[in-house]
């Protein structure tokens, strides 16, 4: 006989088992309910492994970016405490909140990688820094995590609404890296309540909504930029098109298109093109495959190639065809490009060499070279107040022992942190024109605070009212800029016409060539491209 045999289950057997059931899955809601919030913060919420939502304090990111968050959220706690708990008998200096909406977190296959986004986080906080130290109200620099591919963007848009009646209102967005649909989406969704916003980075001619500002060149911008270039060096007139098929990346969709209209003619681009499968998104397929498109090139002995992809893809077309040996390397040939600067991806050593070797020159058209202003001791006053304030940045993160400064060894070279410190110049500057008009002058807005009183401070629409109208001026001597930005990448301006549909108005096109070649080398270059120059019959400020 079996003694473990087990007997019939009866009627009150089950009612235990049911009512034990039931308490354990309560108790189990109960501590996901409980812990979840507690481990991602106050304003934070979890989407999967992720931590997304807006928040004043400590978020959390990556490991490598601790060291440049915690010292983000230990200026916002200083702000806030300089209006609710002013020193020594100081005044009482208000403040408002703009956020900075992008991923802080990576994988392999993220929109921005830790190192991009350390850069681009840099030099948000750098503008920060040198906003808080002038006069007028204050800025707490709110990080806005909409997860590492940026899908979860509609919790962080709903919680950003729900900040610009508060007493610190929120007054603008800036962000978004990448031109995909979920920007766009965030970007409409944010103009829906009418909260300006702007992208550092963004470029494909797509990226258009009501309230989105670009303080980076289009992808038709840049290639007015390149045709510049090409005018002065033509090539022997055989172009190859290389493309990234992704399907969700508008931004290499949308170069593609532009490369056709503008070159597709004249350097036979319908006739010569190939794709690739590009590192970035969930596409399925082995990514960056560029065996074919290497053999292609050289049997077709192209000397332009177009490349309308991601930077971090770059180096593997480079691979392929400085080791493919149907190639004639004894011929030079030009691989140009479009790029918020010269990704250091690039430029690394062993890239260089295989450049070299090959006979091979990257044709950068750009929203800024930093790699020039080592050559260059007369920089403008926006590029010398962003070293200056960067450095100062990098300089208390290097006395820091238990961080690292996880922006690798050419921090200014992709344009990262130049560009993202623009952007919240172009709100810190909107804020502050708006603030002193307001409250009628600055000499009265600081009586008021002397006298602990409340200065008024601006809301949302008065931002983006000032914003539409930091324009370039024509005048009977040329051009002038009064209400303009003089930003680390250049001087420009922002309108509200249907022809420039707030993309950056004189923003400087630079053209670089890599490696660069000898000076007595040196191909035809032609000044500098200028966005919407010929509104002002090629005279920008």
């Amino acid at each position: 006989m079996n003694r473990f045999r087990t007997r019939a289950w009866g009627p009150a057997d089950k009612a235990v088992v049911l009512a034990v059931g039931v308490v354990l899955l309560a108790a189990v809601a109960f501590v996901v309910v409980r812990l979840l919030p507690e481990r991602c913060g106050d304003g934070l919420e979890a989407a999967g492994k992720e931590c997304v939502g807006v928040t004043a304090g400590v978020l959390p990111g990556d490991p490598e970016l601790e060291g440049l968050i915690r010292g983000v959220a230990d200026e916002n706690a200083r702000v806030e405490r300089s209006w609710t708990q002013p020193e020594n008998g100081q005044p009482r200096i208000p403040y408002v909140r703009v956020a900075l909406m992008m991923p802080f977190t990576s994988d392999a296959s993220s929109t921005m990688s830790t190192e991009q986004i350390a850069r681009a986080l840099a030099g948000a906080h750098a503008a920060q820094l040198r906003a808080n130290a002038q006069a007028g109200p204050r800025y707490q620099l709110l990080l806005a995590h909409n997860g590492r591919n940026m899908e979860h963007w509609e919790p962080v848009v709903a919680r950003l609404a729900g900040m610009v009646d508060d007493e610190a209102p929120l007054v603008g967005v800036f962000g978004m890296p990448s031109s995909t649909p979920d920007t766009l989406a965030a970007a409409e969704a944010l103009s829906e309540h009418r909260i300006p916003s702007i992208g550092p980075i963004l470029t494909s001619t797509t990226m258009e909504a009501g309230y989105l500002f670009k303080t980076s060149p289009s992808n038709r911008l840049y290639a007015e930029a390149l045709r510049e270039y090409l005018a002065e060096n033509p090539g022997n007139g055989t172009g190859f098109l290389v493309s990234d098929r992704r399907e969700l990346d508008s931004y290499s969709a949308d170069l593609r298109d532009v490369f056709l209209a503008r070159f597709g003619k004249e350097y036979g681009l319908k006739q010569r093109q190939a794709s690739y499968l590009g590192l970035t998104g969930e596409d399925e397929g082995v990514p960056q495959r560029f065996s074919d498109v290497a053999r292609s090139i050289c049997l077709t002995r192209a000397d332009t190639v177009f490349f309308a992809g991601r930077d971090h893809d770059l180096p593997h077309l480079v691979d392929r065809l400085a080791s493919e040996p149907s190639c004639d390397h004894g011929k030079p040939t030009r691989i140009l490009k479009v790029g918020i600067g010269m990704d250091p991806e690039t430029t690394t050593a062993e890239i260089t060499e295989q450049l070299r070797d090959a006979g091979i020159t990257l044709v950068n058209a750009a929203s800024v070279d930093t790699r020039s202003w080592t050559a260059d001791k007369q920089l403008p006053a926006g590029p010398r107040g962003f070293l200056k304030q960067f450095e100062k940045l990098r300089e208390k993160l290097r006395n820091d022992p238990a961080h690292e400064q996880p922006w690798g060894n050419k921090p200014l070279d992709d344009g990262y942190a130049v560009m993202y410190y623009d952007a919240f110049t172009v709100l810190s500057q909107a804020t502050g024109r708006a603030y002193d008009d307001i409250n009628g002058g600055r000499k009265e807005t600081e009586e008021a605070a002397g006298k602990n009183g409340a200065p008024a401070l601006p809301r949302h629409a008065d931002v983006y009212n000032t914003m539409v109208n930091m324009t370039i001026l024509g005048t009977r001597s040329g051009t002038s800029c009064v209400n303009c930005v003089r930003g680390a990448s250049g001087t420009f301006g922002f309108d509200e016409s249907p022809d420039t549909r707030k993309w950056a108005v004189c923003k400087p096109v630079p053209v670089s060539e890599y490696p660069e070649p000898d000076s007595d080398a040196r191909t035809g270059a032609a000044g500098v491209y200028r966005s919407y120059e010929e509104i002002f019959d090629g005279s920008c400020p």
